[in-house]
């Protein structure tokens, strides 16, 4: 696989860290638990979609784009990142918000992502739920164009084959730190949404000869089609890279019975995760997706579904600053 081939631009902190979680590991009472700290991306707080658009800024520079326009909830993790990296490239950002979120508090609307986009300068345009965000998109690059500007759109997440190209180079990243620190890892378990982190694990995986297994907890769709999502979006990121065939359909598995009653909707199990984390290893992680597949993976080990003897990789996807926007309903 050659990523080299690909336009790219510097914006993470990488490799990003490996660590061992010695007090969960031992409070739970099942296997040895680590964390893939790509939380510490370092661009905006961090976060997974760092790492994507380092690839998709790089197409994006490379096509000569003046303005990029990408789409995500209110909180998205995905367009505080983008909008940081536009910053840092001197692009312009135009974001398309959509509202997710039955009954949002005033704390969710403007704290957390929000209160950051504006402070790098984003342009902000809210949309109800379900709107045809393809159409829409194109719709402001056409205006970017009247304006005598080169827009560059960015799927949510940055989940497509040029986004997910972040995550096969994570995979590579993970399977040498496996081995210089002499671990046998058995799963790596992630947040599954977007599909675009998943799919390229998958195929950054499967691609260099790994037949390590990945389990993603998902954040908002059922399972069957969670795993349709993220199983095409490997076979276009594959058929990209020259290594077709590389991902089966069974490679991709994601349990999505860790949702509640949607998308970003708190859950009692994803608050004692939250809490679990911070309290006994000082980390943060974000009550829509890590939250929720931390609880996921938490709830395997009590079932027995992971146990004493193994070795757990959680994928840390960032997002801490979402936390904010959650301040009125988490129970601490």
């Amino acid at each position: 696989m050659r990523l080299s081939i690909f336009p790219r631009v510097t914006l993470a902190h990488l490799p990003t860290p490996l660590e061992f979680l010695p007090r969960l590991t031992e409070y739970l009472g099942g296997p040895d638990i680590y964390v893939k700290r790509d939380d510490c991306t370092g661009l905006a707080t961090g976060g997974n979609k760092t790492r994507k658009l380092e690839f998709s800024m790089g197409e994006a520079l490379q096509q000569g784009a003046d303005t990029v326009i990408t789409v995500g909830a209110i909180q998205s993790n995905h367009v505080r990142q983008t909008a940081a990296a536009a910053c840092k490239l001197g692009l312009k950002c135009e974001v398309l918000l959509e509202n997710r979120i039955s009954e949002p508090s005033e704390i969710y609307k403007t704290s957390g992502n929000v209160f950051l986009n504006r402070i790098f300068g984003a342009a902000l345009t809210e949309y109800p739920g379900g709107t045809d965000f393809d159409a829409a998109m194109e719709k402001v690059a056409q205006q970017v164009l009247d304006g005598g500007g080169s827009p560059y759109i960015i799927p949510g997440g940055a989940s497509n084959p040029v986004g997910a190209l972040g995550y096969v180079n994570c995979a590579i990243e993970l399977l040498q730190q496996f081995s210089e620190q002499k671990l046998k890892i058995d799963t790596i378990v992630t947040a599954t949404g977007s599909a675009g982190t998943h799919a390229g694990l998958a195929v950054g995986l499967r691609g260099s000869d790994s037949d390590l297994p990945i389990l993603g907890f998902g954040v908002n769709a059922p399972a069957d089609v969670q795993e349709e999502r993220v199983y095409d979006l490997a076979v276009e990121t594959a058929n990209m890279l020259g290594v077709a065939d590389c991902v089966e359909r069974e490679d991709i598995v994601a349990d999505c019975n860790y949702i509640g009653s949607g998308y970003g909707e708190p859950t009692d199990s994803m608050n004692e995760a939250v809490v679990m984390l911070a309290r006994l290893e000082g980390l943060l992680f974000d009550p829509v997706y890590s939250g929720k597949a931390l609880a996921g993976m938490i709830d395997y080990v009590r079932q027995g579904r992971f146990t004493k003897g193994q070795k757990i990789v959680f994928l840390h996807t960032g997002g801490s600053a979402g936390l904010f926007a959650y301040a009125d309903t988490l129970q601490l």
